[in-house]
C-alpha cells in the first residue's frame, strides 16, 4: 500500500525559509513523478512543483520560480522528495501536499494524480 507522509511545515516570517519533506513508500516500482501541491483556505488546490524520475526534469508554477527548489532521492524501498522554500511570502500560506503518480503529475490538473499525503501546514506571517 502506497503511503506518503509529509513533514517540516511550520510558521515563519516573511522572507524566511523552510524545507518540507515527503517520505513515500509501498511502491512496487518507483513512481515516475512526485510533486508538491498546496491549498489555501477557500481556494482550489494548485500545483507548486513536480519532479520526474527520467532525467530529473522539474516544473514549477510561475509564482515560486527562483524561490522554491524540488529534489528527490530514491532509496531501495522509499522515495523522499523535498521542497526547499525560500523568500517566503504571506501568500505562500497553505496546506502543502505531497503527491505521486506512476505516469504524470500535471501542475494544472491535480485531480488526475493518484497518491496523496495528508499535508503539512506552512504559515507565513508578514
Amino acid at each position: 500500500q502506497v503511503q506518503l507522509v509529509e513533514s517540516g511545515g511550520g510558521s515563519v516570517q516573511a522572507g524566511g525559509s523552510l524545507i518540507i519533506s515527503c517520505a513515500a513508500s509501498g511502491y512496487t516500482l518507483p513512481p515516475n513523478c512526485m510533486g508538491w501541491f498546496r491549498q489555501a483556505p477557500g481556494k482550489e488546490r494548485e500545483g507548486v512543483a513536480v519532479i520526474y524520475t527520467g532525467g530529473g526534469t522539474t516544473d514549477y508554477v510561475d509564482s515560486v520560480k527562483g524561490r522554491f527548489t524540488i529534489s528527490r532521492d530514491n532509496d531501495q524501498n522509499t522515495v523522499t522528495v523535498r521542497l526547499q522554500v525560500n523568500s517566503l511570502r504571506p501568500e505562500d500560506t497553505a496546506m502543502y501536499y505531497c503527491a505521486s503518480d506512476p505516469l504524470f503529475c500535471p501542475l494544472d490538473h491535480p485531480t488526475s494524480i493518484k497518491y496523496w499525503g495528508p499535508g503539512t501546514q506552512v504559515t507565513v506571517s508578514s
